[in-house]
């Protein structure tokens, strides 16, 4: 019997007893219509609406798709949207326990449906990333000549994980990561439909918030949770899924924050101060809570990298590094595996010897700025690059450091409205220690030729 992607078994099973299988299987879309998110994908002409039949025909034929995207927005729900509303035969394999042979088996069937009965194969792929080279190799033909329209599912970036050939002649469509919202209206639908929990429970809004919290963006998350819920819920006699009993069911305590309000500053805010306090377990706590509410990562890893050159700046150099690193990390990989690279980054700047001295040489100089203290450049310091620029005197008695003795002219650089002042005033925390002693060697230097000016 050839492998299908939901078996005539299961199939009757649902039928008879559809409360045995779970809220996630039963809240499958039935129609693309139904379909959570991915509307980029579902629009009229598309290619996904074409392998279900919609404007089939014609000389141009559906085309074979992979769908990229993390695990549970959607990649085996369209599939199986396919698998039902389409009139074509509907084959399933995956790439964990199939090989070349199953593929082949899949392939000849395909030239025969098509030959004796004139039905079109669909092959749905499931994990196609975790093929070899060989495997994919044996896809080739049958994509190229049509004998079967590929649906394969990949959660790895298809570029580094799919062979160049296989991918040249498909569609890649990548699916986005659910929002809020999407999941809000999937749940809301799993409450009231007859397929779901079919009015039995209500979910109020601090209950909602917390189950968006437990999915982290995952359809298949939010309804298992939401389901666990309910059935504590009932099973206490309860018409509502409370947030102790939701908590109590998945074993996920409520992080009180609010991504919109006031918690996420005041948790912001703390980790930050933890982190300039040199407290490292402070820190830690208040990134597992941002984690745990679901916060952005991206949002972290900004913050991370302010406190980089706010709170250490050149007492440890490499911190601003290790924070620029995190956020790229972060961006490619998320969560859950980013939590590893926040905490990595979090533990190292909260460590790091600290200074303020670059957050306060800058407001010092922008205050004098502000203040009107911005008079002419020097002449000597000025473009000497243009014609008539010697007639008015600009850069003429300008002194090229690199041909001087240690690479320093003693001359004057800064308007005299400003001459003399010190806007960094550097720390002997850390390597700053060493930038401390070049400014006061270089200060040194600058004042023997042009006086000991100081702004007022």
């Amino acid at each position: 019997m050839e492998p299908d992607l939901f078996t005539a078994a299961a199939e009757d099973r649902q039928e008879k007893d559809p409360a045995g299988s779970p809220l996630a299987v039963r809240m499958r879309p039935r129609t693309l219509d139904e379909v959570v998110g991915q509307q980029h994908l579902l629009k009229p002409g598309s290619p996904l609406r074409r392998l279900v039949g919609e404007g089939d025909g014609g000389p141009a034929g559906p085309s074979s798709v992979f769908l990229w995207g993390p695990p549970g927005i959607g990649k085996t729900t369209l599939a199986y949207v396919v698998s039902q509303a389409t009139n074509k035969r509907f084959v399933e394999l995956s790439a964990i326990t199939a090989g070349v042979k199953e593929v082949r088996a899949v392939i000849d069937g395909a030239r025969r449906a098509s030959g004796g009965f004139g039905k079109e194969t669909v092959l749905f792929l499931d994990e196609i990333h975790r093929f070899s080279k060989a495997q994919q190799d044996s896809l080739l033909p049958a994509v190229e000549n049509r004998w079967v329209t590929l649906i394969a599912a990949t959660t790895e970036n298809p570029y580094f994980s799919l062979i160049s050939p296989l991918l040249s002649r498909s569609l890649l469509l990548t699916l986005e990561p659910l929002t809020d919202d999407d999941l809000r209206g999937l749940m809301r639908r799993a409450l009231t439909d007859a397929r779901g929990l079919a009015g039995a429970v209500t979910l109020p809004e601090d209950t909602e918030g917390h189950l968006l919290r437990i999915a982290g963006g995952d359809a298949r998350r939010a309804l298992t949770a939401l389901e666990a819920g309910a059935g504590s819920a009932l099973a206490k006699g309860e018409k509502e899924i409370t947030l102790r009993t939701l908590e109590e069911s998945v074993d996920r305590a409520a992080v009180k924050y609010d991504r919109a309000g006031d918690q996420h500053y005041d948790v912001a805010s703390a980790l930050i101060k933890s982190i300039r306090g040199s407290d490292v377990d402070a820190a830690l706590h208040y990134l597992a809570r941002m984690i745990e509410a679901g916060e952005d990562p991206r949002f972290i890893a900004r913050r991370l990298m302010i406190s980089a050159s706010e709170d250490i700046g050149l007492a440890d150099p490499t911190a601003l590094q290790t924070a620029v690193a995190a956020a790229q990390a972060v961006a490619m990989i998320g969560f859950p595996e980013a939590r590893i690279t926040l905490s990595q980054a979090t533990i190292a700047l909260a460590l790091a010897p600290k200074s303020n001295a670059a957050y306060t040489a800058i407001d010092a100089a922008l205050a004098d700025v502000r203040a009107g203290k911005a008079g002419p450049v020097p002449p000597h310091l000025r473009d000497s690059h243009y014609k008539g620029a010697q007639k008015l005197g600009h850069g003429q008695g300008y002194q090229y450091p690199h041909d001087l003795p240690g690479g320093i002219a003693a001359q004057q650089y800064a308007p005299d409205e400003v001459h003399g002042a010190r806007y960094y005033e550097p720390t002997r925390h850390g390597a700053e220690a060493r930038y401390a002693d070049v400014a006061e060697r270089v200060r040194a230097r600058l004042r023997g030729a042009t006086g000991e000016g100081t702004a007022e």
